[in-house]
């Protein structure tokens, strides 16, 4: 009574076996990691771009971590440890009359905006990502699926 349809699934079970290997062999997470470095080192070299130079200690302090993989989260972290860099980021507040030496002069303003580098990064970031991750996404997905 079984006879009466026989199925073959060697396609099927070939294509099976192809996508276990490509899962076993972290062939999306490796991609993932590759499109994330290269999203990382344009972060940074856009928020480098974008950070104001007085003497260039704040623009050299921007650094990056490799991309890493954490249970379900990709991530890496940029950074910058200089002291000041907040209050160039963020802005801050002086007192109005006070004389500067460095600058030879009284302060005017009892606020200076903020340069916000790494929020107008993070904006373009978030508007190219896409642009960046897919070639590498492609490529990792036609080698697991073998397309071109």
């Amino acid at each position: 009574m079984s006879d009466w349809a026989k199925i073959d699934d060697s396609e099927f079970q070939e294509f099976a076996k192809k996508v276990h290997d490509a899962v076993q062999a972290k062939v999306m997470i490796e991609s993932i990691e590759r499109s994330l470095d290269l999203v990382a080192r344009y972060a940074l070299k856009e928020v480098k771009q974008r950070t104001p130079v007085d003497t260039g200690t704040g623009r050299r302090g921007w650094d990056v971590t490799e991309p890493h993989y954490t249970g379900s989260t990709f991530v890496f972290d940029i950074y910058n440890n200089t002291e000041y860099i907040s209050f160039v980021e963020n802005g801050h507040r002086q007192v109005v009359g006070r004389y500067v030496p460095a600058i030879g002069k009284r302060l005017k303003k009892p606020w200076v905006e903020g340069a916000f580098m790494w929020k107008s990064t993070e904006a373009d970031l978030r508007a190219n990502m896409d642009k960046i991750i897919e070639p590498e996404t492609e490529k990792a997905l036609n080698q697991i699926f073998g397309g071109d």
